[in-house]
C-alpha cells in the first residue's frame, strides 16, 4: 500500500474539534440551569516516535429537552457499584467492527442515571477493589471524574483501585481501520507513576492486541500504543503534562502511522503497518486495565472520553 500517512493527517485535522463537539453536547444535555451543576460523588467502596515500546501491558492479575425546559442540575451521590461483566471467552469467535462508531463520555448526567455516551448507549460500571472511590468534580460547565490518589502503601496489593469498564462489545475492534481515541486530563506530579492507563480496550501482550492512550513514569510523558500480536508501537512526545491544568490528548490512526495529539497540535508519531488489526474480546476501560492488582491505575481527573473509527 502506498505511504498516505501526510494525506491521511490532513484528513485527521479536518475533523470536528473534540472541544467544540462537547461544547455542543454539554449545553444540550444540562440545559439553561446545567452551569450550577455541583460535584458529586460518583463511586463505590471495594470498587474496582517508537517501535516495540519497552513496558509491555499485560492483563492484570487474578432523550432532548424543550427548548426552555427546566433542567435540574446532576444529583449527588454514591453510584451502586456495579457487577463484573462475565469473563470474556477466549475460545468465542472475535469480530471485527464493520460499522462507524462515535462514542463520548462527558459523565455531566450525575449519578442518578447509569453512566452512558452521548447517545445513552455503552454504559459503563464502576469496579474496583479495597475502598477505591470515583468521584465527580466540577470541570467546565460540566463533571469530570476523580480516581483515587497515587497509593502510598508498601503494599501495591492492599492499594484502592477503581476503574470504568464496559461490556465485550466487537464493534469497538477497529482491525486496520483509521479511528482516533483519547481524552481530557489533569494531572499533577503526586499523580504519576510507572504506570497510569486513561483508556484502553486489550492487551500488549499474551496475543491479545490493543489500542491504548497512558501518561506513565515520572517524566509525565503521554503516549498513544498500538499492538499486534507480536509488535508494539508507542508515540511518545518529551512533553510533560502533570502540570495540574486541563491537556486533550489525542491518539489517530491514519494510513500507516500512530500520532498523539495534544491540545490540538501533534507532538509525536511512529510509523505503523498498515496490516496491524486490533480485535479482541476485552472490554473498554477508563483508569486502568482492570480493577485487580497491577492494574496500571490512573490518579487524577479524566473527562470527554472519546472513540471514534469511521
Amino acid at each position: 500500500m502506498p505511504d498516505n500517512r501526510r494525506l491521511s493527517r490532513l484528513s485527521v485535522r479536518s475533523w470536528p474539534s473534540p472541544r467544540s463537539v462537547r461544547s455542543r453536547t454539554r449545553s444540550r444535555r444540562l440545559g439553561p440551569l446545567g452551569a450550577i451543576a455541583a460535584a458529586g460523588i460518583l463511586a463505590a467502596g471495594l470498587l474496582g516516535a517508537g517501535h516495540l515500546a519497552t513496558r509491555p501491558d499485560p492483563a492484570p492479575h487474578a432523550a432532548a429537552q424543550p427548548a426552555f425546559a427546566v433542567v435540574p442540575p446532576p444529583a449527588r451521590g454514591v453510584l451502586p457499584l456495579g457487577e463484573p461483566a462475565p469473563p470474556s471467552s477466549r475460545t468465542a469467535d472475535i469480530r471485527v467492527g464493520t460499522e462507524p462508531v462515535s462514542l463520548r463520555y462527558t459523565f455531566d448526567a450525575g449519578v442518578d442515571q447509569p453512566i452512558t455516551d452521548a447517545n445513552g448507549g455503552h454504559e459503563l460500571r464502576a469496579l474496583g477493589q479495597n475502598g477505591g472511590l470515583l468521584t465527580l468534580v466540577p470541570q467546565g460547565t460540566g463533571l469530570a471524574v476523580a480516581f483515587p490518589q497515587r497509593c502510598q502503601l508498601p503494599r501495591e496489593r492492599d492499594c484502592p483501585r477503581a476503574i470504568l469498564e464496559g461490556d465485550r462489545d466487537d464493534e469497538l475492534n477497529p482491525g486496520t481501520r483509521p479511528m482516533r481515541y483519547g481524552a481530557s486530563i489533569l494531572m499533577t506530579r503526586a499523580d504519576l507513576a510507572d504506570g497510569a492507563n486513561v483508556v484502553q480496550k486489550g492487551y500488549s501482550v499474551g496475543g491479545v492486541s490493543q489500542f491504548k492512550l497512558q501518561v506513565d513514569h515520572e517524566q509525565g510523558h503521554p503516549s498513544c500504543v498500538m499492538a499486534s500480536q507480536t509488535h508494539i508501537y508507542r508515540a511518545e512526545p518529551a512533553l510533560d503534562v502533570a502540570d495540574g491544568t486541563w491537556h486533550h490528548l489525542m491518539c489517530v490512526r491514519s494510513a500507516e502511522s500512530l500520532a498523539i495529539v495534544v491540545d490540538g497540535t501533534e507532538r509525536a508519531a511512529v510509523d505503523v503497518p498498515h496490516t496491524l488489526s486490533i480485535a479482541n474480546a476485552e472490554p473498554l476501560r477508563v483508569g486502568g486495565k482492570g480493577p485487580n492488582k497491577g492494574n496500571d491505575q490512573y490518579a487524577g481527573q479524566i473527562d470527554d472520553v472519546f472513540l471514534e473509527i469511521p
